[in-house]
């Protein structure tokens, strides 16, 4: 009798609970580990690689940097009566402009080396064309600044000279530091290293080189033409 009074009671529907408005609540979403793949996420690529977003970082606080001592430039300059002060010596517009052309000339160089990736040859030919133009580009530079010295244009020559030697000279650094990371770049090329898939090292490389490239148009405008 129990065991049959029981199963009655387990038979019958359970009551629908209403809310006051009379609406049927919506079902509980299920409970349990069950594996939808429908529900999970979709996959995401690979994000940016340490080297890349660290030089990325290096750049802006280089830019910044820049900036500064750019806008100290400007500030000296409209304060002078004259600019550039009598009894100095010009700068060689003429050569400092074919020396760009070198520099930009090295970028496109990396541009074609990085496209070369595949080709282990070409590559190394492309990465030491863009070392050698970097050479060429000190070189005329520092030839340009032993005449300009033998001129009687130095540091203690006041603002004009100050000013001019800690811009040119400040990037000259830049391009010497991108000339010893472009050397050990090309040292693990040679051994067979840093060009596998996804190349970051490599590749945050030819992002600096195309910084100090790019920075450079803007120092000659600035100090050169304007």
């Amino acid at each position: 009798m129990v065991s049959a009074f029981a199963a009655a009671v387990l038979d019958q529907p359970r009551p629908v609970v209403r809310r006051a408005n009379g609406s049927t609540p919506p079902p509980l979403p299920p409970t349990g580990g069950g594996d939808d793949d429908d529900r999970d996420p979709e996959s995401r690529g690979p994000g940016l690689e340490n080297a890349r977003l660290a030089t990325m970082f290096l750049i802006a606080g280089e830019v910044m940097f820049f900036a500064g001592l750019v806008s100290a430039y400007f500030v000296l300059r409209m304060g002078a009566a004259v600019w550039p002060p009598p009894l100095q010596p010009r700068l060689p517009v003429l050569v400092t402009g074919l020396n760009t052309i070198v520099l930009l000339a090295s970028s496109f160089a990396m541009v074609r080396a990085l496209g070369d990736r595949g080709d282990h040859s070409r590559l190394m030919r492309g990465l030491a064309l863009t070392g050698a133009l970097g050479v060429i580009f000190l070189l005329v530079q520092g030839y340009e600044w032993i005449h300009l010295v033998g001129y009687g244009l130095t540091m203690t020559s006041g603002a004009y000279g100050a000013s001019f030697y800690t811009l040119i000279g400040v990037h000259g650094l830049h391009v010497v530091g991108a000339l010893v990371w472009l050397g050990v770049v090309i040292a693990g090329v040679r051994r067979g290293r840093l060009v596998e898939p996804p190349a970051a090292a490599l590749r945050a490389c030819g992002m600096y080189w195309h910084f100090v490239v790019a920075l450079w148009p803007v120092l000659y405008v600035a100090v050169y033409l304007l």
